[in-house]
C-alpha cells in the first residue's frame, strides 16, 4: 500500500489517477477548488481517499500539503496534475497571469516542497503532468507552452540533484498529447486518448519509474519531429 497526494484532482487525469490508484487499495489525498467533487471521491473510497479543497494559486500550498501527509501518515508519491491551458488567440493578459500562477508559481512550490519532502525522507517518487506541447513555442496558448516546457526543464534538473545527492528520489516527467478532458482544446486535434486509456499509461509509466514518456505512447514521434522540425516550416504551422 503506498500513500500518494494528486494535487489538482477534483476533475480530469488526476481524479482517474486517484480512482485507479485507490482501487488498487492505496491512501489517497487529493486537492483541488471544487469541494464537492473532491468529497465525491471521498464517498466512493471511504478509509481510502482523503481531501483538501484550495486553490494552488494562493500559494498557501506547503502547509495544506503537510496536513494532508500527516493525515496519510507520510507520504510515498506526489503527483502534481494542477495546469491552466487556456487558449489566448488575442493574447489576453488575463489568461497568461493564471497561466503562469498556475503552472509556474504554484508548480514550483508545490514541486519544491515535495522534493525537499523527499530528500529529507530518503525516498519517494516526484511525479508532474507536463505536455507535449513543452517542445516548442505555440501561437495560440503562448503561456501554456512556455510553462510546459519550464516544468519539464525544472524536473529534468530536480532529477540531476537527486542523482548528485544519490538519495532515491524517482522524478518523473509525464507528457500527454490530446487527451479527452476539458483542457483540450481546439478544433485540430488528432491522436486524442481517452481518459481512462491516459490514467493507465500514466499509471504504468509511473509504476516503472521511468523520467519521461509520452501518453498516448506514439506521440514521441510527434516530440521528435517537433524538436528537430526546422524554424520556417514550424513557424509556418503553429
Amino acid at each position: 500500500m503506498k500513500k500518494i497526494i494528486i494535487i489538482g484532482a477534483s476533475s480530469g487525469m488526476g481524479r482517474e489517477l486517484a480512482r485507479l490508484f485507490a482501487l488498487e487499495g492505496n491512501m489517497v489525498a487529493v486537492t483541488g477548488r471544487r469541494e464537492p467533487l473532491l468529497k465525491e471521491l471521498k464517498e466512493a473510497f471511504p478509509g481510502k481517499v482523503f481531501y483538501s479543497a484550495f486553490d494552488v494559486r494562493l500559494l498557501d500550498n506547503p502547509r495544506q500539503l503537510e496536513n494532508l501527509a500527516d493525515q496519510l501518515g507520510g507520504m510515498d508519491i506526489c503527483l502534481i496534475c494542477a495546469g491552466l491551458g487556456t487558449v489566448s488567440k488575442e493574447l489576453n493578459w488575463e489568461i497568461e497571469k493564471e497561466t503562469y500562477e498556475t503552472n509556474v508559481n504554484a508548480f514550483t512550490q508545490i514541486a519544491t516542497w515535495a522534493f525537499n519532502h523527499f530528500i529529507k525522507q530518503g525516498h519517494g517518487q516526484l511525479a508532474n503532468i507536463s505536455s507535449i506541447a513543452s517542445w516548442r513555442g505555440n501561437s495560440h496558448a503562448p503561456a501554456y507552452s512556455a510553462s510546459k516546457a519550464y516544468q519539464s526543464v525544472y524536473f529534468e534538473g530536480l532529477k540531476m540533484k537527486a542523482l548528485h545527492l544519490n538519495i532515491p528520489v524517482v522524478i518523473t516527467d509525464i507528457q500527454p498529447g490530446f487527451v479527452q478532458t476539458k483542457m483540450a482544446q481546439g478544433n485540430k486535434r488528432f491522436w486524442v486518448s481517452s481518459l481512462q486509456k491516459a490514467a493507465k499509461q500514466i499509471k504504468t509509466g509511473m509504476e516503472a519509474h521511468r523520467f519521461r514518456f509520452y501518453v498516448s505512447r506514439r506521440w514521441r514521434l510527434i516530440a521528435w519531429l517537433m524538436k528537430w522540425m526546422p524554424n520556417f516550416i514550424y513557424h509556418k504551422l503553429s
